[in-house]
């Protein structure tokens, strides 16, 4: 494994380290302030709050309260963590929650029993199976197991063949929560160059997608002229086509592999990576993204940090999803 950032500081393009330069110095000059903050905690906590009151509305009409189950194999701790933070979000905008715990040596078909269960439950309107599961499980066929129409993570291949589609879906968390930061801050998408760093299938696949489709159909899409980099990207077209980004999206885990002299002057940045790593100064550890936000700052128009930035969106668009499947299934129930 070499070292990304390494390459990365001595393979930028002269003319892209030439124009932030120039950009860094008219900030100063006119005493310009560095980039404007995309405050992910506050925009969830604004759309937690429509929700809330959206679903105060829908059970005012009869309906009972949403309910979501997750499901966790084995016990690790970071998955513990997120699935509590999962369901204190559930509560607080008025969805009821439970989770199911299996042993990690459960067998696959144990997993796959509880998850039909839960799909013929008519009390339940979104399940969701914390990942990673154990090695000796199919995590395709996991995801496949649970109903498209119960399917808050937005993983089963069917729920992703109508979002590829641009036709109405579950659209998995992350991805939507980037979407949406994307549209609240008022930035500019349709016919502007973005790049997409990274290609895992649940983040930056639906992600990309999302950012190139037609908005005039279902998926209300952001019509971006959209370039694809991932780990067999050279260093150096890495560094072109980020400079020639007027948004880019990183989502890969290799802390500061954004740059400052990547970024083109005004872009916006968008940092889904989340790296647990022992600050030097300090020795503790500490939460970074993909960008070397201190410096990349300087240069970018919108910046997410991290934590803080689509961390939270990923929590309150899967509260989203859980009511709009709730929403579904009563509609479909009401129509039999």
């Amino acid at each position: 494994m070499y070292n990304f950032r390494l390459i990365l500081r001595t393979n930028i393009l002269k003319y892209s380290t030439k124009c932030a330069s120039t950009y860094l110095t008219r900030r100063k000059f006119f005493n310009i302030s560095m980039a404007h903050v995309i405050d992910g905690k506050a925009v969830a906590a604004e759309i937690r709050a429509e929700i809330r009151k959206d679903i105060e509305e829908f059970v005012e009409k009869g309906n009972r309260k949403p309910h979501l189950t997750a499901i966790i194999v084995g016990d690790d701790v970071a998955s513990q963590t997120y699935v509590q933070m999962k369901m204190n979000a559930a509560k607080d905008v008025g969805i009821t929650s439970e989770t199911k715990r299996l042993p990690a040596e459960a067998t696959e078909k144990e997993l796959l029993d509880l998850i039909e269960s839960l799909n013929n439950d008519k009390s339940v309107d979104g399940i969701l199976v914390q990942l990673p599961v154990p090695d000796h499980m199919n995590e395709r066929k996991i995801c496949n197991a649970v109903i498209c129409e119960k399917d808050v993570d937005g993983f089963n291949v069917f729920n992703v063949g109508r979002m590829c589609l641009d036709m109405n879906s579950m659209i998995p968390a992350t991805p939507l929560g980037v979407i949406e930061l994307i549209k609240r801050a008022g930035i500019e998408t349709f016919g502007k160059n973005a790049v997409v760093v990274g290609r895992s299938k649940n983040v930056s696949m639906p992600i990309a997608m999302l950012m190139h489709a037609d908005g005039r159909n279902e998926t209300n899409a952001m019509d971006a002229t959209v370039t694809i980099c991932h780990r067999f990207t050279p260093p150096k077209e890495l560094a072109k086509y980020c400079s020639m980004a007027d948004i880019i999206i990183t989502a890969t885990g290799v802390p500061g592999l954004i740059t400052k002299e990547m970024v083109k002057p005004g872009a916006c940045v968008i940092d889904v990576g989340i790296t647990r790593i022992t600050d030097p100064n300090t020795g503790k550890t500490k939460l970074v993204g993909d960008v070397d936000y201190d410096e990349v700052r300087q240069v970018a128009g919108y910046i997410t940090p991290v934590p803080g930035g689509v961390g939270p969106m990923t929590v309150a668009m899967l509260m989203h999803n859980t009511f709009t499947a709730a929403k579904n299934l009563a509609a479909a129930s009401t129509k039999s």
